[in-house]
């Protein structure tokens, strides 16, 4: 009998297209004789459409999801919900990926697929991934962490010119698909990427430049995570921005595998089940290097990957020897299993 799979999408966080990609994707590499996707959209304020309301905006071509009604009185969408057999969560960003979705299946005794509640918010929160790999002895670039209430453009100038230097990455700490991530060169233009990255919350991430090569490795799995192959970015910009990765006439090339030594292959490997160890990840993951020569640094791991067309996640997994549709059935799996070994 086919299980019904609750696939949950949208939001309100500035990936709320991607996600809506995304869940496309994972719902037409289904594969249809085991499992049943339920589609759950998510509007832009937070509200919740049932799948009918989903499937009529989807078939429509919807890039935005309207009209949901907020989770309190979602009565109709609760009770679909109820039927389902777990959930496949595919809201990136804040209310998705950092937790609080997590929470709330864990609430309704809802099998889901990906990281859990603790892993999921340390993987969206920058700064305190950071500090994790850190105490785990996995290098990162140098980096200072600024509050909105701590913002004083000179105290701030001062303390990144300290710290880091120019150029640097000023970006959210709870952000994702580069939103709100600023390149910055001078003094001058530091206050103003602060604000920009203050637009998605309330603590900014400034981080060193590693001049290099942007390098992706895959995980899967809980007890023996296992890694893909390391694929590689080149944007057709300065950095791996947001139009770098998503728009249509992006000329960004991927790599796979990644131009580098076998040796340095293998440490990214390492350091991504090392990564994915630290946070306490299971399910599924990608983690995210700057390679410099044979220095390898860990910029952050995405506990919910993007799973468009374009996303190095599948991609990684396809060039390691396993296609789309498999992977899918695999995270269901993982997630199934899990579960299980928790109720035992």
């Amino acid at each position: 009998m086919r299980k019904r799979v609750a696939v949950i999408f949208g939001g309100k966080s500035g990936e709320h297209e991607v996600s809506i990609v995304s869940a496309r994707n994972v719902m037409a590499a289904f594969d249809q004789a085991r499992w049943e996707p339920v589609p759950f959209g998510i509007d832009r304020e937070g509200g919740w459409l049932t799948p009918a309301e989903t499937a009529i905006q989807l078939e429509a071509g919807a890039r935005t999801l309207r009209g949901g009604t907020p989770l309190p009185l979602a009565s109709e969408a609760l009770a679909e919900l109820s039927r389902c057999d777990l959930a496949f969560p595919l809201v990136h960003g804040t209310f998705g990926e950092d937790g609080t979705l997590q929470g709330f299946l864990e609430l309704c005794g809802l099998p889901y697929a990906g990281c859990g509640v603790a892993a999921s918010a340390i993987g969206m929160d920058k700064a305190l991934m950071k500090q994790l790999f850190e105490a785990n002895g996995i290098p990162v670039p140098r980096y200072l962490v600024i509050r909105a209430w701590e913002a004083d453009d000179a105290a701030a100038c001062h303390a990144v010119e300290q710290r880091i230097g120019y150029p640097c990455f000023v970006k959210p700490a709870n952000g994702g698909s580069s939103v709100g991530v600023s390149l910055v060169r001078s003094r001058e233009e530091l206050p103003r990427a602060l604000r920009a990255a203050f637009a998605y919350g309330e603590t900014a991430l400034v981080e060193e430049r590693i001049a290099g090569q942007e390098v992706e490795c895959s995980l899967l799995g809980d007890i023996d995570p296992q890694a893909s192959i390391p694929g590689e970015i080149v944007p057709d910009r300065e950095f791996y921005d947001y139009e770098a990765k998503y728009a249509p006439d992006s000329k960004s090339e991927l790599h796979i595998p990644a131009r580098i030594s076998p040796a340095t292959a293998e440490r990214v490997r390492a350091l991504a089940v090392r990564m994915f160890r630290a946070i306490g990840g299971e399910g599924y993951a990608r983690a995210d290097f700057f390679v410099r020569g044979d220095e390898v640094f860990a910029n952050e791991i995405n506990t919910i990957p993007g799973f468009t067309n374009i996303s190095m996640f599948p991609k990684l997994w396809e060039a390691s020897g396993i296609p789309y549709r498999e992977l899918i059935t695999r995270i269901l799996e993982l997630a199934l299993a899990r579960h299980e070994r928790r109720r035992r």
